[in-house]
C-alpha cells in the first residue's frame, strides 16, 4: 500500500512539473505591440459608439454649435465628460489642462463664453490633481514647459503626501481660477449673463458624499457651502 502511495505521488509529482514547465513565461510586448492596442481600442471604441447611435445622430449638429455651457477641468485621465454629461456632444465647449487652469486656454475660454455665448463657465478640479502636487512640492525633474503651466496654480502648503492638505489645495486653486474668470468676466457676470462655476470631482470620495460626485464649492465667488445649497440655481429640490 505504502509503495503504491509513493509511486502515485511520484506521478503527480512528474506531471505538476511537467504542467509548470509547459507554462510560457510572460512575454513583454514591444513598443509597436502596445501602440498597435491602444490604437485598436480606441477604433474599436469608436466602432462601439457608431453603432449605437441613430443615422441622424449628428444632423443637429452639421451647421455649428450651440453648448450650454463651456468647462475648464483637469487634463487628468482620471477625470472625463462621462462624469459630468452623459451625452457630452452639442452640449460643453471642453477646454483641458493640467491644473484647470483660465490662464493658460485664456483664448478658448474666452470663445466660449464670448463668441457662443454659453450662460455658465465651470472650472472643474478633481481630487489627488498631480499638477496641484507638483505645484505644492516643486519636485527637480519638471521641464519648464510644465513650470509655467504650473505657475498660476494656488495652493496651501507643501505637503503633497498629506490629503487633506491636496483637497485643501485643490479647492484654493479651483478658487482662484474662479476668481482670475470674474475679474475677466466681471460684465457678463454683472449683466446676468454668465455664471461661474467651481466644483471638485471627488472620486476619493474626500467629501463623504459618494466617489465620483461633483462637489459644487464656488458660485460666482461665494464659497460658503450652505450658502450655495439655498442658491435657485443649485437647488432643485
Amino acid at each position: 500500500m505504502q509503495k503504491l502511495s509513493f509511486i502515485i505521488l511520484i506521478i503527480f509529482l512528474f506531471n505538476t512539473g511537467s504542467l509548470i514547465a509547459k507554462t510560457p513565461a510572460p512575454v513583454n510586448k514591444s513598443e509597436n505591440d502596445q501602440v498597435r492596442e491602444i490604437v485598436r481600442h480606441v477604433i474599436e471604441s469608436n466602432d462601439e459608439f457608431v453603432k449605437k447611435l441613430p443615422l441622424d445622430y449628428f444632423t443637429q449638429h452639421l451647421h455649428g454649435q450651440k453648448p450650454i455651457a463651456t468647462m475648464v477641468t483637469c487634463a487628468d485621465s482620471r477625470l472625463h465628460t462621462h462624469a459630468l454629461d452623459i451625452h457630452p456632444d452639442g452640449d460643453l465647449f471642453l477646454v483641458r489642462n493640467i491644473g484647470n487652469q483660465v490662464s493658460t486656454a485664456e483664448g478658448s475660454i474666452e470663445y466660449g463664453v464670448r463668441h457662443l455665448h454659453t450662460p455658465v463657465l465651470f472650472i472643474i478640479g478633481h481630487s489627488s490633481c498631480g499638477a496641484v502636487e507638483a505645484a505644492m512640492s516643486k519636485p527637480a525633474h519638471l521641464e519648464p514647459s510644465i513650470w509655467r503651466e504650473l505657475d498660476s496654480i494656488r495652493v496651501v502648503g507643501n505637503k503633497s503626501d498629506d490629503q487633506a492638505q491636496v483637497k485643501e489645495s485643490v479647492e484654493s486653486n479651483v478658487n482662484h481660477q474662479v476668481s482670475t474668470a470674474l475679474k475677466k468676466y466681471a460684465a457678463e457676470v454683472k449683466e446676468g449673463h454668465l455664471t461661474i462655476i467651481g466644483g471638485v470631482f471627488d472620486f476619493r470620495n474626500d467629501y463623504s458624499q459618494g466617489s465620483g460626485r461633483l462637489i459644487l464649492i464656488n458660485v460666482n465667488g461665494e464659497t460658503n457651502l450652505t450658502e450655495i445649497k439655498k442658491m435657485p440655481i443649485v437647488n432643485f429640490k
